[in-house]
């Protein structure tokens, strides 16, 4: 199965990036053998560009960057290149959540990225939203809101930490996303290696030939995986990326 991998699919928080939020000279340089092999690496994550451009960068080129989930996905120049939206009448409904419940939000959108602690300053008809998310400490709560989110056949409900939650379109994913660029690259995902910490990878380490999930992973994913690395503390993406490559 190894040695028919050409592509490696890497989430970033909780997987390439340490507990510091950075990448260690050990996965460096385990991205950089692969490439050398004709490997493409593509950062797989939920983040926006803006928040993850400098990684991608300091990691050499890549063929393809998918940010926001599959939100939007970048080529190698960093020229958009797919772009999925959040129905207006979606975030009306998340916004009320929000607001009935007094829960923690980010989102990323078209123009920026708001939280909490920045919140956006224009109504939310002049937003494009690619994103919205929650952070709930309290799991009666988290419970109640990721009932309602589930039961809605338009929204694809993700985390990216236990207590987290993570609204994308319906069918935009990790898997989805990455399944478009085995297109474009005319690879197949039988030849895909995932790794990943989070059940927002949970669709690209069930769909990838080889799904791989960090040491520090949430249960829920090591038990898909095909096998399980080491933590993100441990450079467990360079273990990974070594046990395929050799």
């Amino acid at each position: 199965m190894t040695e028919n991998i050409k592509l490696i699919a890497l989430d970033l928080d909780g997987t390439l990036v340490n507990p510091e939020g950075i990448v260690s000279e050990a996965n460096k340089a385990a991205v950089k053998k692969a490439k050398d092999l004709g490997i493409h690496v593509v950062l797989s994550t939920g983040r926006s560009l803006s928040r993850c451009q400098d990684i991608a960068e300091s990691l050499g080129k890549s063929s393809y960057i998918v940010t926001i989930n599959g939100g939007e996905i970048y080529d190698h120049e960093f020229n958009l290149v797919e772009q999925n939206k959040l129905e207006q009448q979606h975030i009306e409904r998340l916004w009320e959540l929000k607001q009935e419940h007094g829960l923690y939000f980010w989102t990323s959108t078209v123009q920026g990225i708001y939280n909490s602690q920045e919140p956006f300053d224009q109504e939310l008809a002049e937003y494009d939203w690619l994103k919205f998310g929650f952070d709930i400490e309290d799991d009666e709560i988290r419970q109640v809101i990721l009932d309602e989110l589930n039961a809605n056949e338009a929204l694809e409900i993700t985390n990216s930490s236990p207590t987290n939650i993570e609204v994308n379109p319906v069918g935009v994913n990790k898997a989805a996303a990455l399944l478009k660029v085995c297109g474009w690259l005319e690879l197949n995902m039988d030849e895909v290696m995932a790794v990943g910490d989070s059940m927002n990878d949970m669709a690209m380490i069930k769909e990838a030939g080889l799904g791989v999930a960090m040491g520090n992973a949430q249960d829920a994913l090591k038990k898909e995986a095909a096998f399980v690395t080491a933590s993100n503390a441990e450079d467990g993406v360079a273990f990974a990326i070594e046990k395929v490559i050799g």
